[in-house]
């Protein structure tokens, strides 16, 4: 599990193919901050722009790790084939603050950036979701973009999605890679758990459920 509160930005330096063919996946050597790696071991949980990874062998000394990714999950998120920046965010902790929200590390979808502008001190953010997730996105609801919990400002149904708008300051501007998102570029999508909890519950068959028929 994680919380949307990036710890690190890091970034895509490496990208290799595990076999010949499109069904294999991608080998990512990644390259962190000073430190980061001090208390990261083999096998633990670090998401890439939101997509919960393993650690598959790491160098401290020289601030990198890599880590191993399927074409299914390649297929299914966004910019992960390629070298550039990306937000880190260590797996929590059971005695962690839990600053952002519950956040599974697993990708919902990917959206697309509408509008990325500078608004006086803050940024506004607009991303088309996919029209499956429009359902669980509300008026002060959470998302996450690219591995960052963020509130939902304002919603707008259309033919081609959800479009939902976001406010950034400019702290979460500076200390992560949104900073260089760009109108039409991808991202990682993950809609608020909670929301996906309810929705099943009120979709349920309740005799399914093993509950008494009314």
């Amino acid at each position: 599990m994680f919380t949307g509160i990036i710890t690190g930005v890091g970034r895509i330096v490496a990208v290799d193919a595990l076999g010949s063919s499109s069904t294999h996946g991608k080998r990512l050597t990644i390259e962190c901050p000073g430190a980061y790696l001090d208390d990261v071991s083999l096998g633990d949980s670090i998401a890439l722009n939101g997509a919960c990874m393993t650690v598959t062998s790491l160098d401290a000394a020289q601030s990198r790790f890599t880590i191993e990714i399927s074409a299914e999950s390649l297929a299914r998120t966004a910019a992960l084939d390629q070298t550039g920046r990306v937000n880190l965010e260590k797996a929590l902790r059971a005695n962690d603050r839990l600053g952002g929200h519950l956040v599974s590390g697993h990708v919902d979808g990917v959206g697309r950036v509408t509008q990325f502008e500078q608004i006086g001190e803050s940024w506004h953010l607009r991303v088309m979701a996919p029209p499956s997730l429009a359902k669980y996105l509300a008026y002060k609801g959470s998302i996450t973009v690219n591995g960052v919990s963020l509130t939902v400002n304002r919603i707008r149904d259309m033919d081609a999605g959800c479009e939902v708008s976001i406010n950034l300051i400019p702290h979460t501007v500076q200390n992560t890679a949104l900073r260089t998102l760009q109108v039409d570029a991808s991202v990682n999508l993950e809609i608020d758990l909670i929301a996906r909890y309810v929705e099943r519950m009120l979709g349920a068959d309740p005799q399914a459920a093993g509950a008494p028929a009314p």
